[in-house]
């Protein structure tokens, strides 16, 4: 239902009162095919599937979500009716090229983790109102989703530190208040933050903007007294730096830059004769 929607806005955004060729055009049976002019992983086809059965157009996919495809090669044949079809060639092509880049970025990031058992998570960094759509094109490229939304797990960040004065107080009442199933997870920025986290009971630790050597540390401390505790690293994340943290023994490395530092990929619609 929720993609159901999105569709329906985007759609409404770009047609507005009604598209102006389609006033004046014919209609007739059309077929129509997405082409990459440059490399990638795509993502994009469980909207286009969605937009497809509203509008009634019907297509061929060749190629699926997550999979590498190359400059030149056809990714999707689509047919239908000519006014419809061209009315929708542009939100067609958003949905594709949004998804794709950002799964492209997050598979180039996959890449390198694929050596060491860590997991690459998103964050929420998102554009309003796209978050969903921005963290399924992450799972498009082999990513992880971290916390959808403030209501499926309590982080504590440094600024809801800054307000409470016993933490281990704190959680004690937390543990009695928030669902059963929820985690929790401490941002800490040293050694003595991350102590005082992992004592007052945190499910999940993050280790935000500490130096590999730092990250090590916080890694032999909880190896030796709080091993079920999860450790995450943030902060100053990109593709020249990810495998060092990795290399850490962190559990996750999350990243904003998945989604906000993605740039777009080349693709484009031809219409067939």
């Amino acid at each position: 239902m929720l993609k159901h929607k999105f569709i329906e806005a985007l759609v409404a955004e770009d047609v507005g009162r009604g598209d102006l060729f389609a006033r004046i055009s014919e209609a007739k049976e059309v077929e129509a095919y997405i082409i990459a002019k440059s490399d990638g992983l795509f993502g994009g086809k469980e909207y286009i599937d969605v937009l497809a059965k509203i509008y009634n157009l019907q297509l061929e996919w060749c190629v699926e979500d997550g999979e590498h495809f190359d400059k030149g090669e056809k990714l999707l044949l689509v047919s239908g009716d000519s006014k419809t079809l061209l009315s929708l060639e542009r939100s067609i092509l958003d949905i594709a090229l949004h998804a794709s880049s950002i799964a492209t970025l997050t598979g180039d990031f996959v890449k390198i983790l694929a050596p060491y058992d860590v997991k690459l998570l998103d964050t929420r960094k998102t554009r309003p109102l796209l978050r969903e759509f921005e963290k399924y094109a992450v799972r498009c490229g082999g990513g992880i989703n971290h916390r959808m939304g403030l209501d499926d797990c309590l982080m504590l960040k440094d600024t809801h530190l800054k307000t409470i004065d016993n933490l281990k107080e704190f959680m004690q009442e937390v543990r009695q208040k928030i669902p059963f199933t929820s985690k929790v997870e401490i941002e800490c920025e040293d050694l003595a933050g991350v102590k005082e986290a992992m004592e007052a009971g945190a499910d999940i630790v993050m280790c935000d903007n500490m130096s590999n050597a730092q990250i090590r540390e916080v890694v032999a401390y909880r190896n030796s007294n709080f091993p079920h505790i999860l450790l995450e690293a943030s902060g100053n994340v990109g593709l020249d730096t990810i495998e060092a943290i990795a290399k850490t023994g962190v559990d996750a490395i999350s990243s904003g830059s998945l989604i906000h530092q993605a740039n777009w990929i080349d693709l484009s619609m031809k219409i067939v004769g």
